[in-house]
């Protein structure tokens, strides 16, 4: 794993994990402390997502994810930037895209640039030898396993971080 001059890891960061903070596991009227947190890794420049991330966010997220999305516009990463490497993955993992999906998934562009920027992949995504009933045969931790990039879930990155409430 790769880390940054000052010692400190990038992360890339997945949809998921965005939504199920402020949605599901982490709301920001209990969680206050969360969000200052999360606002001081952008601000160093420290998360990071590609734009599709931003796109996912803007179909499927919340009104208040998204304001905290516009608020830190800049930690969303151009995909032309990762676009060649997110290819390749796609390439070699062609069960990690949703036949169902009805937009560009944003998973092959997340794990492009973790490997990318030697960081570390966050999302929400089980396996799929862990899906009871997987409807693709890779998810993003089976890409980043196979890739031998880390790939943690947004608790992972609070431990690692080493944050306590």
């Amino acid at each position: 794993m790769s880390e940054t001059a000052l010692g400190a890891t990038i992360y890339a960061i997945d949809s998921s994990s965005l939504m199920d903070w402020q949605a599901r596991f982490y709301p920001v009227d209990v969680f206050h402390g969360l969000v200052a947190r999360m606002d001081g890794l952008v601000l160093a420049g420290l998360m990071l997502a590609p734009k599709l991330v931003r796109e996912e966010i803007e179909i499927v997220g919340t009104a208040g994810l998204n304001r905290w999305c516009d608020q830190h516009a800049e930690m969303f990463v151009p995909n032309a930037d990762v676009l060649e490497r997110a290819q390749a993955i796609q390439g070699l993992f062609p069960g990690l895209l949703d036949p169902k999906a009805e937009y560009e998934e944003a998973d092959a562009y997340v794990v492009a640039l973790a490997e990318s920027r030697g960081g570390t992949v966050v999302s929400q995504e089980t396996s799929a030898a862990e899906k009871r009933n997987p409807k693709r045969t890779h998810y993003i931790p089976d890409v980043c396993r196979d890739l031998g990039l880390p790939c943690i879930n947004l608790l992972g990155l609070m431990r690692r971080e080493k944050w306590s409430f």
